[in-house]
């Protein structure tokens, strides 16, 4: 029988939700801070995947301009019922400190790839939320619950070892259990009573509620222990909807914690799926720690991740794992036929009317103000705006790392007038974490190639590196990264490629190193800033990302 290999969704792919409707299975991940909002994957057989479309596409479905980083859209919900496909998503504008500002919404759509409808408002009592469609045709939303008062603000975060997780979380205490309410989808509207069904057991942090409902039991799957190093997935059920809910006694069903051996780490906030043929499967978050024989670090620069483990059900009705609790790189695949799909382009020539499917922008939808992929046909146009410090409006178009050695390369023309201006190859994490390989004038050197940092918000310019380009028109840009070891290069004629700078870093582009943000991944994109106002043009030819 053939194996997934895991992770299935490489890369910044978390908070995983699967649906399947007849032969096709649908995953849904967060996106955050990144445009356009939430990521849907595509498989026929769970162990080959594409990136299909993305349903939120619109200012009106989801504004994140100004939203800090790591908020947004957190944990979305994907289901299916009544030949229309609903999904659930928060907005989170704020969560630093005692309170959390997220907004709960609801979009439908007929068909998977669109068009998908206006928001519905739900809620705003917490995030996670999740739609569980019942037999009787009634529609329950459930999330959890934050509760401000029970807030202790911890000052210490992002440790680097993973080993204080209750501390990597910057509040503690104040998640106060899953609540309930009907979706009326006459009204559009949550109606009847708010209940809290479930608080959640010792290990504390419930979160990422879904329900299931077999054999006459409601099953309530809960994300426990924070979304790092002791993230575990635990099971309740209960004959009645609004409990009480009798825990499994082999919780936790899924957890990587106290298990450093495993190369699949933070393993929870699940969703279960059953196939054509009464299989089942758990689609969970993990991460994928890179480890050094001298000095482990500790680092997802790839962000948290989506895996698939089988399940089955045992003879007193509980839902195990197959092999144990503990996530596989390798699992049973389905009893399905295999469906492949076309690999795809390493290189995008920007030929096309759109943007291709694998690349976001930041907290904004790519306009024509500020992008363009007809004025100069063949290239990609970017307009400078705001710095790479800005929450609002970035020229930036950026891509997933999905591997721990890759190969990315572009040309780009540019002609600064002024040291506000700025162009080149960007490996970004978030607004305080990037490092940037960049075109620009200064009084002295003229026009110049030259690498640019920010660690946690400390802005260092590699001065010592600057490369003088003259009346050079363009200039390939490559960056490389081989486990953790970033190399920028450049090349005049794409043959004669030259380093510049040393091998930095990059696992500092990581969920545990960085302090202003602690949930998403790392991209590597283009970009284009112009802090004097004067919208600066920049035209790139191809963007080529090769794994390794």
């Amino acid at each position: 029988m053939n194996k997934i290999k895991n992770p299935i969704l490489p890369g910044f792919n978390p908070d995983p939700s699967i649906v399947r409707v007849d032969d096709d299975y649908y995953i849904a991940t967060s996106t955050f801070e990144w445009f356009p909002g939430v990521q849907i994957h595509h498989s026929k057989d769970l162990v080959h995947w594409r990136l299909l479309t993305h349903p939120l596409t619109r200012v009106s479905q989801l504004d994140l301009r100004g939203n800090i980083s790591s908020g947004g859209v957190w944990a979305p919900c994907l289901s299916y019922c009544d030949g229309s496909f609903y999904l659930i998503y928060s907005n989170v504008r704020s969560y630093k400190g005692v309170f959390k500002d997220v907004h709960n919404y609801l979009v439908t759509a007929e068909n998977i790839k669109g068009p998908w409808s206006e928001p519905i408002f739900l809620n705003s009592s917490g995030f996670d939320p999740s739609l569980f469609h019942d037999t009787d045709g009634k529609k329950w939303l459930v999330n959890m619950l934050w509760d401000h008062r029970k807030a202790k603000v911890i000052e210490q975060s992002n440790p680097d070892d993973g080993a204080n997780e209750d501390e990597h979380a910057s509040i503690r205490g104040c998640f106060a259990g899953i609540l309930i309410q009907e979706y009326c989808p006459k009204s559009k509207q949550l109606i009847g009573p708010v209940r809290n069904i479930y608080k959640g057991t010792e290990i504390g942090l419930v979160e990422g509620p879904h329900i299931y409902k077999k054999n006459g039991y409601y099953y309530l799957m809960t994300a426990e222990g924070g979304t790092f190093y002791k993230h575990a997935e635990t099971m309740a059920r209960s004959k009645n909807l609004f409990g009480p809910y009798e825990l499994d006694p082999s919780n936790p069903i899924l957890t990587s914690a106290e298990k450093p051996e495993l190369e699949l780490q933070k393993a929870g906030h699940a969703s279960l799926v059953e196939t054509q043929n009464g299989q089942w499967y758990m689609v969970h978050l993990c991460g994928r720690p890179l480890k050094s024989d001298t000095e482990p670090k500790l680092r997802c620069m790839l962000g948290r991740e989506t895996a698939i483990q089988r399940c089955y059900w045992t003879d007193d009705e509980w839902l195990r794992v197959e092999g144990g609790n503990a996530p596989s790189l390798y699992c049973e695949a389905p009893d399905l036929p295999e469906h492949e799909f076309a690999p795809e382009p390493v290189r995008d020539d920007f030929d096309c009317d759109e943007l291709g499917v694998h690349f976001s922008t930041l907290r904004v939808p790519a306009g024509t103000s500020w992008l363009s992929l007809k004025e100069r046909p063949g290239c990609l146009r970017l307009k400078g705006r705001e710095s790479l410090a800005s929450l609002h409006e970035q020229s930036l178009v950026a891509r997933r790392l999905t591997s721990f050695k890759y190969q990315v390369t572009t040309y780009v023309e540019f002609e600064p007038e002024s040291f506000q201006q700025m162009a080149g190859l960007v490996c970004f994490y978030d607004v305080q974490n990037y490092f940037y390989l960049r075109i620009s004038l200064d009084e002295k050197l003229g026009k110049h190639l030259g690498i640019v940092a920010c660690d946690n918000g400390s802005y260092e310019e590699l001065t010592e590196h600057e490369v003088q380009l003259g009346n050079q028109a363009g200039c390939f840009l490559r960056m490389d990264l081989d486990n953790g070891n970033l190399q920028f290069s450049y090349s005049l004629d794409e043959k004669d490629g030259k380093k510049i700078g040393p091998s930095l870093d990059a696992t500092r582009l990581s969920d545990e190193y960085c302090k202003d943000g602690c949930f998403t991944g790392t991209f590597v994109g283009i970009c284009c800033q112009d802090i004097s106002g004067a919208r600066k043009q920049a035209d790139f030819d191809f963007f080529e990302y090769k794994e390794l």
